[in-house]
């Protein structure tokens, strides 16, 4: 039948039937690894193998390919057969990082699978809850009772235990029950720094910061973990490594919230390594960090313009006054030919109607761009205070992207601007009907950041949609 489909792409659909009964028949397993050998393969396929690879041949009608890992999930289940569990739940995901609509499907074959005596399948199967949050809610009790489960996967080797995606599934569903030993969890790949490694596109932990940056109305909880885990790494190694660059992306989102954080990263304004990210979390502090705007003007960064354009901003947005000194910066990089003016554009949009006299080469910059135009018609808006060139640029990145665009960074840019401007035109309204109409997950990923960047993006599409 795989033979065949390489001719005529319809007969594993209308064999459907047989395939699911091969792939079942417990009588049958033993026999795959017996002849299933392909010339430039060193050793033979298993079942398993095979389940996958015909699961595959059917993607060309994805409604027919999900039904038909729906039914080889029942037939799993029939025959109490972990490894189909297994294929079912690799397949499963597959499709839920490619379609919106398959999440109704693989919800209850992943919650049916959460108790299964087999560690990988349980395994997968939280990763799987975990993904499908905020719908998952209906199981956080099956998850809470899996905060201690050891089990971890020796068949595809995904780093962490149940124990560690079930937590991930509660907080993801907004449960105070995965807070307790979250930050030690998530840390304990890197503790000793050992290296990371995954494959892309397969089931994985997510990243330490991607966990912990939507829980910010838990900082009070969270942060005192993570700066004793910053500290113990430290005494342990002498140096600052992955925790904090992980504590910055944290302290970034958290803003006024993770204010205890600043006797710890002042200091590393002096450090080329951390003093950019330092200087982002003091800008997100707001008001709350205006006292370290002398500090910021003496950061030590890598000796490249742009770095010094972006601390004297930053000083400038700290401090709440400037002596002329950032705008000159910045409207001297914005006019240099040399350089690439993609970097102090944004930046000098802050400055709103003061840096008027910038105003035709932000234009110009947005005029003959190859990208970042939105973010220059955003800029020029904000100096000039004339939405409509500005909506038409954002109105155009919006039109494109219901093509075959798929800049999605260029879209969230769009999105921003809309959001910042407050209106949105009538043609980039249709587009983002039709684009929040897609099927498709909105990101260029295909692992878990496929779920939480087209969660993220069609938010905004919906904020922007209830604009005026």
């Amino acid at each position: 039948m795989i033979a065949r489909a390489s001719l005529d792409h319809d007969a594993p659909l209308r064999h459907a039937d047989l395939l699911l009964d091969v792939l079942a028949d417990p009588a049958v397993r033993p026999r795959f690894e017996r002849i299933w050998w392909l010339p430039e393969v060193e050793t033979p396929f298993a079942r398993d193998d095979v389940a996958a690879w015909v699961s595959g041949l059917l993607d060309h009608v994805p409604p027919a390919a999900l039904s038909f890992v729906a039914r080889l999930a029942e037939a799993a289940e029939r025959a109490a057969d972990d490894g189909l569990r297994r294929v079912v739940l690799d397949e499963a995901w597959r499709h839920l990082v490619l379609r919106r609509s398959a999440a109704s499907t693989v919800l209850p074959i992943a919650a049916r699978m959460l108790d299964c005596a087999d560690d990988c399948v349980r395994l997968k199967a939280a990763h799987l809850l975990a993904m499908l949050a905020p719908d998952s809610g209906p199981y956080a009790d099956r998850l809470a009772a899996l905060l201690d489960d050891p089990g971890t996967d020796k068949i595809s080797w995904i780093e962490g235990t149940v124990g560690d995606f079930a937590r991930w599934a509660l907080v993801r569903l907004g449960d105070p029950r995965g807070l307790p030993g979250l930050v030690e969890s998530l840390w304990a790949p890197y503790r000793e720094q050992f290296g990371r490694s995954w494959v892309a596109g397969d089931p994985r932990r997510p990243e330490m910061h991607e966990v912990l940056a939507p829980l910010r109305e838990h900082a009070d909880v969270l942060l005192p973990a993570l700066l004793e885990e910053v500290r113990q790494d430290h005494e342990r190694h002498g140096d600052h490594g992955e925790i904090m660059g992980t504590l910055l992306q944290v302290a970034e989102e958290w803003g006024p919230d993770a204010l205890p954080v600043l006797p710890v990263v002042l200091p590393l304004l002096n450090d080329t390594r951390y003093s950019l990210p330092v200087v982002d979390v003091l800008l997100a502090m707001g008001p709350a960090a205006a006292s370290t705007a002398s500090a910021v003007r003496d950061a030590v960064v890598l000796d490249h313009p742009g770095n010094h354009h972006r601390i004297a901003w930053a000083a400038w947005r700290i401090a709440g006054g400037d002596d002329g000194t950032a705008l000159r910066l910045l409207g001297e990089a914005v006019h240099d030919e040399q350089a690439s003016p993609y970097g102090p554009v944004p930046l000098l949009s802050d400055f709103g109607p003061a840096a008027a006299a910038h105003a035709g080469r932000v234009r110009e910059v947005m005029e003959n761009a190859e990208h970042g135009r939105a973010t220059a018609a955003i800029a020029l808006w904000a100096i000039t205070g004339d939405s409509g060139v500005a909506l038409a640029v954002l109105e155009q990145v919006v039109v494109c992207f219901t093509g075959d665009d798929d800049r999605y960074g260029d879209l969230a840019e769009a999105l921003r601007g809309f959001l910042r401007i407050g209106t949105v035109t009538p043609a980039a309204r249709r587009a983002l009907r039709l684009v929040g109409a897609r099927d498709l997950r909105l990101s260029a990923h295909r692992d878990y950041r496929a779920v939480l960047g087209d969660q993220e993006l069609r938010t905004a599409i919906a904020a922007v949609l209830a604009l005026p």
